[in-house]
């Protein structure tokens, strides 16, 4: 089979099981629902429900579904681009305190000032935090003399680790009652979703894909090499920084809304790879279609494997994660 063969089966496939996962994830909850019932609710089939029937799927189920596949396709092309920038394969958001930042902004309203702008402080706090970390990051890589990919990797670390310390003081020095809430953002979920908040996710999808369309060429230089980059007229640095600020906004609106959710960056694109290739028109939107289904199956799981109690997502993706990783090590290894 030919790579272009294996790339319209990968997206087609992906697209299938997706419509299937985000039907089932309607379907799934304290309330089970069939099929009909949730076609009948989303006006798709004339069948008739009963009025609250119509607004679990449609108030609830079905925002919390579009916010799993907005965020699984973000995540998951936001890692596409940091490993492109780093030339690292295990580059993903945390990777540059991006999550970590945000977790630090949410941590800090829980435990020390509670709901003081309503329903969206928690949102707020967090994006101001992802926000402050990408500074961070930025002018700390800013006042090195060196400017490498490795050098902006390190500032990554370096932040992530500050703001991760911070977080863990705030929630030691805080309202302990706050513990459980605490824990559960942090680990990842979706129970923020609602229809008000669904655009600043959709948002963080365009801006990812207007600038892959806008960039796409100087990103498929930059994998010829830095040297080679240069040559073609590419001024690897400012990329570097422009695909930096993209992804700290896009990542800072869906950590924001979803907590902190591991993996989906490091694991998607490397999957996607093996049937689209390198080039950027190809492997960001099978990222995304792939993101989407990972974290909308995910969310599935995290329903239902303790139900009725939730699971944190990033619970799911964690463990799928790890997997992954000892996958990939036990290949490399052979």
């Amino acid at each position: 089979m030919s790579k272009w063969c294996r790339y319209h089966w990968a997206m087609w496939v992906a697209v299938v099981v997706l419509i299937g996962l985000m039907l089932f994830s309607i379907a799934t909850g304290t309330v089970s629902l069939s099929l009909m019932q949730v076609l009948g609710a989303l006006k798709l089939v004339d069948v008739p429900v009963s009025e609250m029937i119509g607004k679990i799927v449609t108030d609830l189920r079905v925002p919390r579904t579009l916010l799993a596949v907005l965020t699984g396709a973000g995540l998951a092309m936001v890692g596409a681009l940091l490993q492109t920038t780093t030339r690292n394969d295990l580059a993903d958001p945390f990777l540059f305190g991006l999550s970590s930042g945000a977790s630090a902004g949410a941590v800090l309203v829980i435990t020390r000032f509670g709901d003081r702008l309503g329903p969206l402080t928690l949102p707020v706090s967090a994006f101001v935090g992802g926000i402050c970390s990408a500074i961070a990051v930025i002018l700390l890589f800013h006042f090195k003399k060196q400017r490498g990919a490795e050098h902006l990797v390190l500032c990554g670390l370096a932040i992530s680790f500050l703001f991760g310390a911070l977080t863990s003081y705030l929630i030691f020095s805080g309202d302990q009652r706050a513990a459980s809430s605490v824990l559960f953002w942090s680990l990842g979920g979706l129970g923020l979703a609602n229809w008000g908040n669904l655009p600043f996710a959709l948002f963080s999808l365009v801006l990812l894909s207007v600038f892959v369309l806008l960039r796409w060429r100087s990103l498929d230089g930059v994998l010829a090499g830095e040297q080679t980059a240069v040559s073609l007229g590419i001024n690897v640095s400012r990329l570097r920084m422009e695909i930096f600020l993209c992804c700290a906004l896009a990542t800072s609106f869906l950590v924001a809304l979803t907590g902190v959710i591991g993996f989906v960056g490091l694991m998607v694109p490397h999957v996607c790879r093996h049937f689209s290739g390198v080039k950027h028109l190809r492997l960001l939107p099978l990222c995304g279609i792939w993101g989407a289904v990972l974290l909308c199956g995910g969310d599935i799981v995290s329903r239902t494997i303790l139900a009725p109690q939730e699971l944190p997502i990033g619970i799911i993706t964690a463990g799928i994660g790890g997997l992954f990783i000892i996958t990939l090590l036990t290949k490399s290894g052979s």
